[in-house]
């Protein structure tokens, strides 16, 4: 078998695997903060922090929800990475904007955190801040194992059987079902030109 043909099975057989019920659970989420006003704050990191940026388009033009990627003011997550560490850029970026209880924290992340292997603290650091804010959190990841998986209140886990397929096929994934919540009848309010 080909790579390719072991790569789009993979995709075919996590496909069938996705939970309903959590897609429905995340638009219920979604729904809510938009009516009560609150506000959706995606974090990730490396190719996740790009899938953000793009998520935070789709939410605002096709839904109008108000959302934020905090990794697009990049001149704020390096001057806090240099001058306070890469661990609190999420968390301070949130305390700054004022979390609250009707706002979400929108994870993409491949681990979701792993505080025993010091991995993604920085997404971690958000996690607790929104918990203690009593925000929701949504996640997208690829490990069930991981911090966000645990602690969030609606997350997607991405289950790849080849495990040397988990990144891309994560990241893949948070595309394909930020697309479908931003074009479920329940969170669309624009259309696309297309």
């Amino acid at each position: 078998m080909s790579f390719s043909e072991i790569y789009l099975r993979e995709i075919r057989e996590v496909s069938k695997k996705i939970s309903l019920k959590k897609i429905d659970g995340m638009v219920k989420v979604i729904s809510n903060c938009r009516k009560n006003k609150g506000r959706v704050f995606f974090a990730g990191v490396g190719g996740s922090a790009g899938n953000c940026s793009h998520a935070v388009n789709d939410f605002r033009k096709l839904c109008n929800v108000e959302a934020y990627a905090i990794t697009d003011n990049v001149s704020e997550i390096t001057a806090r990475t240099n001058d306070e560490g890469f661990e609190t850029i999420f968390d301070q970026y949130l305390i700054i904007s004022n979390l609250r209880k009707n706002d979400i924290l929108f994870i993409f992340s491949v681990g979701g955190g792993n505080l025993k292997k010091n991995v993604s603290v920085n997404l971690i650091n958000a996690i607790k801040l929104a918990k203690k804010k009593k925000a929701k959190i949504l996640g997208i990841v690829g490990k069930k194992s991981g911090y966000t998986y645990k602690n969030g209140d609606v997350v997607l886990d991405i289950e790849t059987k080849d495990k040397k397929l988990i990144t891309p096929i994560s990241e893949s994934y948070q595309a394909v079902i930020w697309h479908l919540l931003v074009s479920h009848p329940s969170l669309a309010k624009n259309k696309t030109k297309w």
